[in-house]
């Protein structure tokens, strides 16, 4: 069984300072002659190597490297085998799975049913970040040591779509090192599996230095045929943006994620670099929290002005998207009207953005009741998505304009993702936030995103302001068992169309892919920015 997505997308500094030279250092140690080493800088930090600790795109694909789900995703992002060789649909409600025989652990444990079974119960165990990857419902039974069999209560077309990031890991090793439970990426106390891995995968962990370096080598007992012509692959966060860009254009690094929209021409014209271009899934979108009687950042009390759907499109329409995708982006954004990419709805053509009108949007606002406006805090990320913290202080003042005053509180995204997530209370009542599927489908949107949620999660556990319609959630629950395609996409424009006209959140743009590297270096770049080593090589 394959699915596929749509066709179309198969379309002169240098270091200065101690502090910058000894990093330059530790990159650039001697290897052997013969070594081929990858060394790799992303913005952000590989903290918890815990593959249910952090639903984060960036994370799950380092982890990818070195865990494997059920299926896999090749070049062209279609499901493929993975640890499970095939699959049938018994019946509607029984899918039945036949897993790879003679697969081991790093550590030598064979793979079997029982690790299928233990991670299926630890995905939905307390503390997981990634329980939506599974109905919390179905029945796991172990039909023998190579076949597990899934009992579900509704039919599920699209059961195994997000399973090639829903990572399978030792049960005999899991207990062992006391890693059974779960630890959430807010726990102070990370737990044994934050800094040890164990996945079947083409690539092992050799060191762990949370935020500061990762050193992963090839898997020499993977079950798979090796398309990546490495012996190392060093990872080492650079968050500052011009530092990252002057380590590549000086040779210290070989591929850099990301490159700022406005270094491109530098990366280009620098003979031994370039950068990799390319369309890429994630929406960038506002939120706001409309689940708290009152906002705890705001000036407004007793009430909470983001439930009024006239606020929520009013901070729409003073919001230019063109300037931020002309001044912000360079060019490299698309404007989208829905929370997914556009490719991935094929109705999303029948949907427009409210338009930029500052003027209309006061009016909103007086008409709401707030005439002069309002004050209240915004969190951002500044290292998680293109040019984060810079989208953020432009929405800022543009939201001066309309009388808002935001105080923005921008951080790291370790410290933005325990603030805003359930772990953190969802202490949030403005925010910015990126959103890959992991499914490519809308049922993720509007589960994750829109669906009504409490004050723990249950429900729509990325739903970061508790925006709630019921009418939506029972669509979703309708969407997720609808197998005739036409009925399934009329199903989801309806719910598109109740969250547009109440403008649950703001979709913002789809960011574009720009990776810098090495003229010798050739790496696969999908439109869901999981950087893969073991598909790199190093001529």
């Amino acid at each position: 069984m394959q699915q596929r997505i749509p066709n179309v997308l198969k379309s002169s500094l240098r270091w200065t300072g101690l502090a910058v030279a000894g990093l330059c250092l530790s990159l650039a140690a001697a290897q052997p002659t013969s070594a081929k080493t990858l060394r790799f800088a992303f913005q952000g930090t590989l903290n918890a190597l815990d593959p249910y600790s952090l639903n984060e795109t960036f994370t799950l694909g380092m982890l990818g490297n070195v865990y494997e789900g059920l299926t896999r995703r090749d070049k062209d992002l279609s499901i493929v085998p993975g640890l499970a060789e095939s699959w049938e649909t018994v019946d509607p409600l029984h899918w039945r799975f036949h897993l790879r025989e003679g697969v081991k652990f790093a550590n030598g444990n064979d793979f079997t049913a029982d690790d299928v079974i233990f991670s299926a119960e630890r995905l939905l165990a307390e503390g997981s970040d990634l329980k939506t990857r599974i109905p919390a419902d179905s029945v796991w039974k172990k039909i023998d040591d190579h076949t597990v069999e899934v009992e579900l209560k509704s039919p599920n077309p699209i059961l195994h779509y997000e399973w090639d990031t829903w990572y399978i890991m030792d049960k005999e090793w899991a207990e062992a090192e006391g890693a059974v439970d779960p630890i959430s990426a807010r726990d102070t106390n990370p737990g044994p599996a934050a800094f040890k891995a164990n996945g079947t995968g083409p690539f092992v962990i050799e060191s762990h230095e949370p935020g500061v370096r990762t050193v992963f080598k090839p898997n020499p007992n993977w079950w798979g045929t090796p398309e990546h012509n490495l012996t190392e692959v060093i990872f080492t966060p650079i968050a500052a943006d011009g530092t990252r860009v002057a380590a590549l254009l000086a040779g210290d690094v070989d591929l850099i994620d990301p490159v700022p929209v406005q270094d491109i021409p530098r990366v280009n014209s620098n003979a031994d670099t370039e950068a990799l271009t390319g369309p890429e899934l994630r929406v960038i979108h506002l939120g706001f929290n409309q689940i708290r009687d009152e906002l705890p950042t705001s000036d407004v009390k007793g009430k909470n002005p983001f439930r009024d759907p006239n606020v929520r499109k009013a901070v729409y329409q003073a919001i230019d998207i063109e300037a931020i995708k002309d001044r912000i982006m360079r060019g490299l954004s698309t404007p989208v009207p829905l929370l997914i990419a556009n490719e991935l709805f094929e109705g999303s053509g029948d949907f427009q953005r409210w338009p930029y009108d500052p003027d209309a949007a006061k009016q909103l606002l007086a008409d709401a009741g707030y005439p002069e406006g309002f004050t209240v805090g915004m969190d951002c990320p500044n290292d998680r998505y293109v040019n984060d913290e810079a989208i953020c202080q432009a929405v800022v003042s543009m939201l001066a304009r309309i009388g808002i005053t935001v105080d923005l509180n921008a951080q790291p995204k370790a410290q933005y993702f325990a603030k805003v997530l359930a772990p953190g209370g969802y202490d949030t009542d403005f925010y910015l936030l990126g959103w890959t599927p992991s499914s490519f489908d809308s049922w993720n949107i509007l589960t994750n995103l829109a669906g009504c949620r409490d004050e723990t999660g249950a429900g729509g556990p990325f739903n970061l302001g508790g925006y709630c319609n019921e009418e939506v959630d029972a669509l979703a629950e309708q969407i997720v068992v609808e197998t005739d395609p036409a009925k399934r996409d009329e199903l989801i424009h309806q719910a598109y169309t109740i969250l547009t006209e109440e403008t649950s959140h703001i979709p913002l743009h789809q960011q574009s892919l720009v990776w810098g590297k090495r003229t010798n270096i050739d790496i696969v770049q999908r439109p869901d920015n999981q950087v893969l080593f073991y598909w790199a090589k190093v001529n």
